[in-house]
């Protein structure tokens, strides 16, 4: 009778959290594994860790975990430019039962691979890609050795702008 179902059992009282919420309580654990492969693998690559004092291996796992929650709040201010679905109220009021539908206008980015604007949707890589070119020059005249140097920033592009003002946005 229950071939493709899932049983979810807790020993907390209604009160304290409804089936609604345990349902999607159980279904956020694939965020926390999202993250340890965030954390493995491609994106900050925790592994092989090279230290042996024990001292180290703790400083390199804080700094990997400290790395990936920047770089949670770097997608989520960033939801709007990738194809990441924004509206996050309906998540969290939906039936936790049902099957996950993302909204329409996810569901566009998607199709079309484009924003409202018409501006390309991007995926985090793409997008810290596309950001790569931003870079901060030292320079100093040529022939004059002696003459102060001076920092050059390449002006950022229409993107870059507003990626960076998303990030000016976040608050801790």
């Amino acid at each position: 009778m229950l071939d493709g179902f899932y049983v979810i059992r807790t020993d907390l009282k209604e009160e304290s959290m409804s089936a609604s919420d345990a349902v999607r309580n159980y279904k956020a654990l694939s965020s926390v594994e999202r993250a340890f492969r965030c954390l493995k693998t491609v994106d900050l690559k925790v592994r092989p860790i090279h230290h042996r004092l024990e001292n180290r291996v703790r400083a390199h796992i804080f700094l990997c975990m400290l790395a990936y929650y920047v770089e949670w709040h770097m997608r989520e201010a960033w939801r709007a430019l990738l194809f990441a679905d924004e509206d996050l109220a309906a998540k969290a009021k939906r039936d936790p039962v049902a099957p996950a539908q993302r909204s329409v206008a996810a569901q566009t980015k998607a199709l079309t691979h484009s924003l409202e604007d018409g501006t390309p949707a991007h995926s985090f890589h793409t997008l810290l890609h596309a950001l790569s070119s931003i870079v901060r020059n030292v320079c100093r005249i040529p022939g004059q050795p002696t003459l102060a140097t001076f920092p050059m920033t390449t002006t950022p592009n229409t993107l870059q702008r507003r990626a960076r003002e998303l990030l000016d946005q976040i608050t801790v």
